[in-house]
């Protein structure tokens, strides 16, 4: 998979049932990670205190051993910072060279510039009908995102844009 291809993601429910797909590009893979850059490809959306706009970029990380992905997101005008959205979910697959996808399992954590975190979706992965062992790897994925941020959420971050 050669960098600066496109590349579509497939977000699913724990059923395997498609509920989201977009086109990114990618912009590297390195062993376990594949790096790509996406426009917000929805409506403008109010969210934690910004608003998250149609062309946003958003600049994601999956894993294919890890049990989230991170999506660090830069205002589509001037590229400052908005935060980092991250969603537990079971490891991303390589449908094939162009595709990705992952399993949303509804928990999630958002990480403000400042550094500070939210997780969100508690009551939803709670309703989840997960098995012992997945419920506790979500977890576990929860504690290594918030102690990763509690890291690097507070350096300083570059303006980013497209390309």
């Amino acid at each position: 998979m050669p960098a600066m291809s496109a590349i579509t993601v497939i977000k699913r429910n724990p059923a395997g049932e498609e509920t989201w797909r977009y086109q990114g590009v990618l912009t590297s893979r390195e062993g376990n990670a594949i790096h790509l850059e996406a426009p917000f490809n929805a409506k403008d959306t109010p969210f934690m205190g910004i608003i998250i706009k149609n062309g946003d970029l958003f600049i994601e990380t999956y894993y294919i051993d890890r049990w989230y992905n991170i999506f660090q997101i830069h205002d589509r005008d001037d590229g400052t910072l908005k935060g980092w959205y991250c969603n537990i979910g079971k490891p991303a697959v390589y449908e094939s060279d162009e595709v990705i996808s992952y399993i949303d399992l509804a928990l999630d954590l958002w990480i403000d510039p400042g550094g500070k975190q939210t997780v969100m979706d508690r009551d939803e992965f709670q309703a989840l009908e997960l098995d012992e062992d997945t419920r506790a790897q979500a977890l576990t994925a929860l504690r290594e995102l918030q102690a990763l941020f509690s890291k690097i959420a507070k350096q300083p971050r570059e303006k980013k844009t497209r390309g």
